[in-house]
């Protein structure tokens, strides 16, 4: 197969979706690997090590584009992309389409075979190529947020961990996760007062035994989620409903509750947010205040360390960025229920109900267009 590489084209998006160990691995494979000129540098790979392992640099997006049959990237292709890509091409990234209905149906209109990332899922429920960067993000939002909380940035002026005679600022998370789970692990760690917040009993009681005891477990319910922010110092939003938009649990009126120079750090943003007042920003411009309430909304959080997300993205995705490579993606979608469960688009086929369901577009079982 012929797997092409371009450079990504995000606001600060530096990372890269295949680094030369894994180009090398594809290429013991048989295949042909194609690399824009420069898309590894923001991550520390130079294009002479991707010709070490027997890569081809072209020299621009269009060249890369129009040679592959699969493309791999780390984030959607946004509109300057939209007019490259090809019916029956494989794009193999995280799209997130239920967030944009202008980047579904062009998709849609492009006829392109569209693999994301974030669904694909396995017999447990764990979305394996969604885990790293939620790893990351949730790790981020903690150190974001406590930069946000310095008086410098407009926040409350308040230390995450408190010193001792001072009581720690209070971090609340929604959604108990892979992203609240590190969220917490961060927070707890700096010394803050934690609060988590989970609609299942069962994940309250499996981390009430792993986490430490500055965390508290609370069922998440309205009243609860009220109670919770309004004196709290970060908040933090970890809600996903896979492939789906996430729910909104914190409305704007509910912001008048909130303490003036709070944060607020809405990792659910890659689909569309669980605050009703997020929108997605970037690393140049990450913030803007709602009612005294600071918004940090930036929809690739982990591109602001992209040599670490980089690393542990591909770790993921390689494998099954091979078997897409030797089987074409029919027969690997045949034999692979995590991989078909990540086909969200096909031919102008939506193949994914999260994604139908939000833009009221029909529904295709993904079995029916292979």
């Amino acid at each position: 197969m012929l797997i092409g590489v371009p450079k990504e084209i995000k606001t600060n998006e530096n990372r890269i979706a295949l680094v030369p160990a894994g180009a090398e691995a594809l290429r013991a494979a048989g295949h042909q690997v194609f690399i824009e000129k420069g898309a590894g540098e923001g991550s520390g790979f130079e294009d002479a090590q991707y010709v070490a392992v027997g890569c081809q640099i072209l020299p621009d997006a269009d060249a890369v584009w129009a040679k592959a049959d699969m493309i791999m990237k780390v984030k959607e292709p946004i509109e300057p992309e939209w007019k490259r890509m090809r019916r029956g091409q494989v794009i193999f990234t995280y799209f997130h389409f239920a967030a944009d209905e202008k980047l579904t149906r062009a998709h849609m209109d492009a006829g392109s075979i569209c693999i994301a990332y974030e669904t694909v899922q396995l017999p447990s429920g764990e979305l394996p190529l969604l885990t790293p960067m939620s790893e990351v993000a949730g790790r981020m939002a903690v150190q974001e947020g406590a930069k946000y909380l310095e008086k410098l940035y407009g926040g409350r002026g308040v230390l995450l961990g408190g010193v001792p005679g001072v009581a720690p600022a209070k971090v609340v998370i929604l959604g108990g996760g892979v992203v609240g789970t590190n969220s917490a692990k961060i927070a707890a760690g700096m010394g803050a007062k934690v609060v988590i917040l989970d609609i299942s009993l069962e994940r309250l009681r499996y981390l009430s035994d792993v986490m430490p005891a500055n965390v508290q477990l609370v069922h998440s319910n309205r009243h609860n989620v009220l109670e919770q922010i309004a004196t709290a110092d970060l908040v933090v939003g970890g809600v996903l409903v896979p492939g789906a938009v996430a729910p909104k649990l914190v409305r704007r009126d509910d912001l008048k509750q909130m303490r003036p120079g709070s944060v607020i750090v809405d990792v659910a943003i890659d689909q569309g947010g669980c605050v009703e007042t997020i929108h997605a920003t970037t690393h140049e411009n990450p913030t803007y205040v709602v009612d005294g309430v600071i918004h940090y909304g930036v929809a690739n959080m982990p591109g602001g360390v992209p040599r670490t997300s980089t690393l542990a993205l591909t770790n993921a995705t390689l494998p099954y960025a091979v078997q897409l490579a030797n089987k074409g993606w029919r027969q690997a979608l045949r034999d692979s229920r995590p991989l078909l469960l990540g086909l969200n688009a096909a031919e102008g086929k939506i193949t994914y109900p999260g994604v139908a369901a939000a833009f009221g577009l029909e529904y295709h079982e993904p079995a029916s267009v292979l």
